[in-house]
Parts: structure tokens; C-alpha cells; sequence
């Protein structure tokens, strides 16, 4: 074929010279053997656990370190001291704590605090991985235990 000059312009196989090409059916054959082989390491290897206790322990520690620090609502050194101070001081502040304790943590994760005059939170169901952090006060010990909802 000739251009506008006249010179004879070289059609597309001759543009190859002496490259090779690669047929298309190989392409496509080492391209699924990537694809199968990609799967196959994905199931053998496995799907990482989202965190672990390791996070929920972390959640809990938050929260009691939060609780530990904040003033009380009515009398008290901190919250922490004005829920573990009696009975009465307990059953008064629960709704608070609970609604306190549930603004601190994730939307995901489930709570439960317990002291020596009641608990408050939700009830822990069986064999669920659980954070925990205590709080040693000298009105007895705050555990709060955490898990994904």
C-alpha cells in the first residue's frame, strides 16, 4: 500500500519484524491459574480475626478509665466512687451508668458492669470472647467485661 507520497508503507505484519507474540488462549490460561491460585490462598490462609480480645480489652479499659475520672453526678471524689459507695448510691445511679457506659464503648459492643451491689448492662451470653478491665476502689471492685454485639 502506498501513501500520499508515494512510498510504500509496511502493513501491520511486517511492523512486527522478528517479535513474537503471545497467543491469546496462553494469556488467558495463565491469567485463571492466577485466579485459582489466588482463591486456593485465601481459603488455606484464612480470614484474620477482627481484633481479637485484645481490642475488647482496650474498649473496657476506656471505659473505666473514663468512669474513673469523670465527676460524679451527685457526691463522690468521681463517678467511679459515687456508684461503688453503697447499695442505694448503686441502684440510684444504674440507669445513668448504664446509659453513661453504653455513650462510652462502640455502637457494636455489648457491656456489662458489675460491683458488689449490683449490675448493670446487659447479660453476658455464653462463650462470646470478652474484654475486661477492673477498677479497684476502697468500696470494692468495678469489673466492666465488653463484647461484640
Amino acid at each position: 500500500m502506498a501513501d500520499a507520497t508515494g512510498k510504500r508503507r509496511p502493513r501491520a505484519a511486517e511492523d512486527c519484524g522478528d517479535r513474537g507474540q503471545l497467543p491469546m488462549p496462553a494469556v488467558e490460561g495463565a491469567l485463571a491459574v492466577l485466579l485459582v491460585l489466588g482463591v486456593a490462598a485465601g481459603f488455606a490462609l484464612g480470614v484474620p480475626q477482627p481484633g481479637g480480645t485484645q481490642q475488647l480489652d482496650a474498649y473496657a479499659e476506656d471505659a473505666a478509665t473514663i468512669l474513673a475520672q469523670e465527676p460524679p453526678r451527685h457526691r463522690g471524689g468521681t463517678r467511679l466512687v459515687e456508684v461503688m459507695r453503697s447499695a442505694d448510691a448503686f441502684e440510684r445511679e444504674r440507669d445513668a451508668l448504664d446509659r453513661r457506659v453504653g455513650r462510652i464503648l462502640p455502637d457494636n459492643v455489648m457491656f456489662r458492669v458489675e460491683t458488689p451491689h449490683g449490675r448493670a448492662g446487659y447479660r453476658k451470653p455464653a462463650r462470646v470472647p470478652t474484654g475486661t478491665a477492673t477498677v479497684t476502689t476502697r468500696h470494692g471492685d468495678l469489673t466492666i467485661r465488653v463484647w461484640y454485639a
